[in-house]
C-alpha cells in the first residue's frame, strides 16, 4: 500500500521535507515525494505522492494554487512573515484609522485591485528558490547579498474575506487563487509598499492545489490512526494528478504496442504540443504526445505509466 497520492494537512512549524520523512516512515517506503514547498509556518494542503505514483508527480509543476492567507499591516518583517525581524513600516494613526473606517478601508481594497492586477514578482529573498544550486533562504541567513529575479505570474482572483482592526493595526485577511510561483508572502509585502504602512503574512493556508482541495486532505494524527488500523483509503491512486490533463482512450492494439515502447498511430481529434493521458479499459497506460515524422503523424510516450502486470 506504498503507492499513491497522500492530500496531507501540513501542521505548522515543520519543512515540506519532514513531511516526506513522516510519510516515510509511516508506511515504510523511501520512495516519497511532494508537490509544492510549503513555509515551515504555512499549513494546508501538501500532496505526498508515494511509490510508482512518484511517475506522475511531474505534471503537478503547473498547477494553479489557492490559498487563504491573513496579513497585518503596521510592521514589515525581512522574512515578510512572523519569523523575520522587523525592518520598517508603522502603525496607523487614530486620525488614519478613522478615515478608512469612514470608507470602508477603501486604502486597503484599492492596494488589493492594484495588487491583483500583478503579471511579475520578485520571490522573497529568504524561500526555497534556487540560485546557483542553493536555496535562497540558506544564502540568506548566512549573510550572503541575494539578488532575486522578477518573473512571470498570474493572479486569477483576490477575495477579500474581513478586515478588522486589532493590535493597533489592521488584518485583512484575503483568499487567493494564483498560478504557480506566486508567492503570498511577497503579495502581502507588496500590499505594505502600497498602503504605506508594511505588512507581513501571519498566517497561510493552502486550500487548493490543481485538482486537489484541502476538503479532502487528511491530518498526521489521522493518518498515524488509519495505518495502526491497516486502512489506506486516504490514498489517491496515481491518476487523480492528471485529472486536468486530457485524457484519450487505447484500443487493444494500440495498449499492447504502447507496453511494448511503441510509437502508435496519430489519435483522432489529437494535435501537437498537447500532452494526453492515455487510458485503456479505465486504466492508466502513459501519456502520449503527438509528433511528426517523415510525413506522418504518430502518437509517442512521453511516460510509460502502465503497470508491469
Amino acid at each position: 500500500m506504498s503507492d499513491g497520492i497522500i492530500l496531507l494537512d501540513k501542521k505548522p512549524g515543520i519543512t515540506s521535507m519532514a513531511s516526506d520523512n513522516f510519510i516515510k516512515k509511516q508506511l515504510g517506503t523511501k520512495k516519497v515525494g511532494h508537490s509544492g514547498t510549503l513555509d515551515p509556518f504555512a499549513t494546508g494542503l501538501l500532496p505526498i505522492f508515494t511509490g510508482k505514483a512518484l511517475k506522475v508527480m511531474r505534471y503537478t509543476d503547473d498547477y494553479d494554487k489557492g490559498y487563504s492567507c491573513t496579513c497585518f499591516f503596521g510592521k514589515a518583517t525581512d522574512t515578510m512573515d512572523t519569523e523575520g525581524e522587523a525592518v520598517g513600516g508603522r502603525l496607523p494613526t487614530e486620525e488614519e484609522l478613522a478615515q478608512m473606517r469612514a470608507s470602508d478601508y477603501s486604502l486597503i481594497r484599492d492596494a488589493v485591485n492594484e495588487i491583483s492586477k500583478t503579471t511579475s514578482q520578485v520571490p522573497p529573498k529568504y524561500s526555497a528558490k534556487k540560485i546557483d544550486g542553493k536555496k535562497a533562504y540558506e544564502l540568506a541567513r548566512s549573510g550572503v547579498e541575494v539578488q532575486m529575479k522578477p518573473h512571470d505570474i498570474k493572479i486569477h482572483s483576490i477575495d477579500i474575506k474581513d478586515i478588522r482592526e486589532e493590535d493597533g493595526g489592521i488584518y485583512l485577511s484575503f483568499d487567493v487563487f494564483c498560478s504557480k510561483g506566486t508567492y503570498i508572502r511577497t503579495i502581502c509585502d507588496d500590499l505594505g509598499k502600497l498602503t504605506g504602512f508594511g505588512a507581513h503574512a501571519v498566517s497561510l493556508r493552502r486550500i487548493k492545489c490543481g485538482p486537489f482541495s484541502i476538503d479532502d486532505a487528511i491530518t498526521e494524527e489521522e493518518i498515524k490512526e488509519k495505518v495502526a488500523e491497516d486502512d489506506f483509503d486516504f490514498m489517491l491512486p496515481a491518476y487523480k494528478a492528471l485529472s486536468q490533463m486530457t485524457s484519450v482512450n487505447v484500443n487493444q492494439k494500440e495498449f499492447k504496442a504502447i507496453k511494448q515502447g511503441k510509437k502508435i498511430p496519430a489519435l483522432a481529434g489529437t494535435e501537437e504540443g498537447v500532452k494526453y493521458a492515455a487510458y485503456f479499459e479505465g486504466s492508466l497506460v502513459a501519456v502520449i504526445y503527438k509528433a511528426v515524422e517523415g510525413g506522418r503523424e504518430l502518437m509517442r510516450i512521453e511516460r510509460m505509466l502502465a503497470s508491469d502486470d
